[in-house]
């Protein structure tokens, strides 16, 4: 791997590339790992349980640990609730602290309920909309306790038909509702909105782009910014550059990274459009998004493949992804654009993503003290047979 990462650093000094600079920036890269990952999961057909699976949110910090051991960059875990729910959330903190991680963004769960059918904080029924608020504003006491600095907040709210419900009056319980939170929101902490196209809502969802949920944002004051889920976007959606406008309005607020073939499939980051993912990344570095606090979290359902690899190799594609976003020769591109040389421009991208800088990733783990090859020294680690061994009896972990 040293000789590889001579012959790489070579070529990128002839490309007139700061390689301290950029293994400087990989350094700073924090990844946050989602608790539900770790846990069972499947689609409305069939859940698949794995051996080894997680009890509680205390052994699923523990999975989340051994992700942050093999890449060196995966210091937070996000949680869920109820999903995540435990009678001593200091102790969960104190239990985090003590495997190394910090605990994340604390996401409401405003779909589940059986009130919620027509929806949460837009729900027609005042009673509904009190028991939505109520949820949000434990969470962000819970989020308080833990030390976590963002309440993400995605709504399941719509409608299946024509005539189900009022578009403006929908909208306006929802700013209503969401302004009683934002009153009460701490100033250390964050509000991210996130928003779906459709799914479970099939005719309209009451947050359904990037624009309803800027709009929403910034009816709701300063605070409040727009969560970006790489699946929650219909074919041909130009992702990176909703990106670009969010980071310029400074309503960016982070990522839900995962891929999708068809719709909202939450497959590994990077295994279906890599090209996607580094486009995202090159332009959170040419507006140094990264730098002015954009968070970079997982959401993904690891159905069939081993959950802790499937997420160290998504850590892994993110490294990556970054890497080749910083190695751009941006002086080029800048050349392209005031010549208004077209191909000298796409050339200068595709030179970076066509560059291995795996040798690079690899270097920046070893420094901090991680796994150059993480997936294969996690394998040989033989953690997934004694978490097995360990896990026997009580119920595993799951988002059903």
């Amino acid at each position: 791997m040293s000789a590889a990462y001579d012959l790489l650093a070579e070529k990128l000094n002839a490309r007139n590339v700061d390689v301290d600079a950029v293994t400087a920036a990989l350094h700073a890269q924090v990844v946050e790992t989602p608790s539900w990952a770790y846990g069972n999961s499947g689609t409305r057909f069939a859940v698949f349980a794995q051996p080894g699976v997680p009890r509680d949110p205390f052994e699923k910090l523990e999975d989340a640990a051994e992700v942050h051991r093999h890449t060196g960059i995966a210091p937070s875990v996000a949680l869920h609730i109820p999903w995540d729910r435990v009678d001593d959330f200091a102790a969960l903190r104190e239990h985090a602290n003590e495997l190394g991680l910090r605990l994340g963004a604390i996401n409401p769960n405003l779909f589940q309920e059986p009130e919620y059918k027509l929806g949460s904080v837009s729900h027609p029924h005042e009673a509904v909309r009190r028991q939505g608020v109520a949820h949000v504003v434990e969470c962000i006491e819970i989020a308080t306790e833990t030390g976590s600095d963002v309440v993400s907040l995605w709504l399941a709210d719509g409608t299946n038909y024509a005539g189900q419900g009022s578009f403006a009056a929908r909208r306006a319980r929802l700013v209503e509702s969401l302004s009683e939170i934002v009153e009460v929101l701490p100033e250390s902490i964050q509000l991210f909105i996130e928003y779906k196209p459709s799914e479970p809502a099939f005719y309209a969802t009451d947050i359904a782009d990037w624009g309803s949920a800027l709009l929403l944002c910034q009816a709701l004051g300063p605070r409040p910014k727009v969560l970006v889920d790489l699946g929650h976007h219909a074919h041909g959606v130009n992702v990176e550059q909703i990106v670009s406008l969010l980071a310029g309005e400074d309503r960016l607020g982070g990522f839900h990274f995962n891929d999708r073939k068809y719709g909202d499939d939450d497959l590994i980051a990077g295994a279906v459009d890599p090209f996607q993912l580094f486009l995202i990344f090159h332009e959170l570095v040419a507006c140094s998004a990264l730098e002015r606090g954009v968070r970079l979290t997982i959401d993904q359902s690891h159905n069939v493949e081993p959950k802790i690899e499937a997420m160290i190799q998504t850590v892994e594609n993110l490294q990556d992804a970054y890497a080749k976003a910083l190695i751009i020769d941006r002086g080029e591109l800048e050349r392209a654009h005031a010549e208004g040389d077209v191909l000298a421009g796409h050339r200068a991208l595709v030179d970076a993503f066509r560059t291995d800088v795996r040798p690079l990733s690899a270097k920046v783990r070893r420094e901090l003290g991680a796994s150059e090859d993480p997936v294969a020294a996690f394998r040989s680690s033989g953690y997934t047979a004694r978490a097995a061994e360990i896990r026997i009896g009580g119920k595993a972990a799951s988002w059903t």
